[in-house]
């Protein structure tokens, strides 16, 4: 596997491969990798030629300072993992190479991007697309491989690559789970043991919740009630909405897809974790 940090040398390799008639997938990371990014690029090998996965950890999207601060770093071991699971290059960059100099444009695709995480984390949305809009550009990728437990990011990207004029395919891939639930995410390796096993308490009452023959309004009471009742977890929000344009409904006929997206602090950190669920 091929480590690269600089754009040049990048789009220069892809440009000899892309003339050799190879296809590209690309997978974006923020890196501290984990089995739900291996699932990604597993995929990304078996139905392209080429796979790129991008290393970086994009300050853009991190309206809390202290949270980019403490996001995991571990890129010695994401390369072992990338090679392992038959990943062509893994493009590290550094901060400076990405944004030479501050990245002023500014992506707005409501409601999408203003629900939920938006709401909540002011900015983020236009950082995520400020990086995967360089990204794609850099790669020119066939297929770009997002995981579903960033269900609303994979919405925006949906919407700022139609904007943007983009030829490729997003491809959703599926949420990788522990044995007892809890989705795997970089964030987990900074819960302690104890918070792991109340973590998972948070897709255990989601799940639940599917089975109670319950209204919109009343999953929702019951799934917060559920998770704020245990010690160390705290919902921040939990919505239930049209799994395409990400609106609020009120009744489950309301959209052919319905989901629930939540995110809860967990633990006396505390830790931020998101996760979601099929409804219908």
């Amino acid at each position: 596997m091929e480590v690269i940090s600089k754009i040049s040398q990048l789009r220069e390799r892809l440009s000899q491969l892309r003339n050799e008639g190879k296809s590209i997938g690309l997978v974006p990371t923020m890196g501290a990798l984990h089995e739900g990014h291996a699932s990604l690029v597993r995929r990304s090998v078996k139905e392209n030629d080429v796979t790129v996965v991008s290393v970086f950890l994009n300050p853009t999207q991190f309206n809390d300072p202290k949270d980019l601060e403490r996001y995991p770093r571990t890129l010695e071991a994401d390369c072992r993992l990338l090679d392992e699971c038959g990943a062509d290059i893994a493009f590290a960059p550094s901060v400076k190479e990405i944004y030479p100099e501050p990245d002023t444009r500014l992506f707005s695709y409501p409601p999408t991007d203003s629900v939920m995480e938006g709401a909540m984390r002011p900015g983020h949305f236009n950082g995520v697309c400020q990086i995967v809009s360089k990204l794609l550009s850099y790669v020119e990728p066939d297929r770009a491989y997002f995981g579903e437990k960033d269900y609303q990011q994979i919405a925006v990207i949906r919407r700022m690559v139609d904007d943007l004029g983009f030829k490729l395919q997003i491809v959703p891939c599926p949420v990788v789970r522990q044995s007892d639930g809890l989705a795997l995410s970089s964030r987990n390796t900074l819960l302690s043991d104890e918070e792991r096993v109340t973590a998972a308490n948070i897709y255990r009452i989601l799940d639940k919740s599917r089975s109670l023959g319950l209204t919109v309004q009343e999953t929702h009471d019951y799934v917060v009630g559920e998770i704020n009742s245990i010690p160390g977890l705290t919902v921040q929000y939990f919505s239930i909405v049209d799994g395409d344009s990400l609106a609020d409904v009120t009744s489950w006929d309301e959209a052919p897809s319905v989901v629930g997206c939540i995110t809860v602090f967990c633990g006396t950190k505390p830790i931020r974790l998101i996760d979601h669920i099929r409804y219908k």
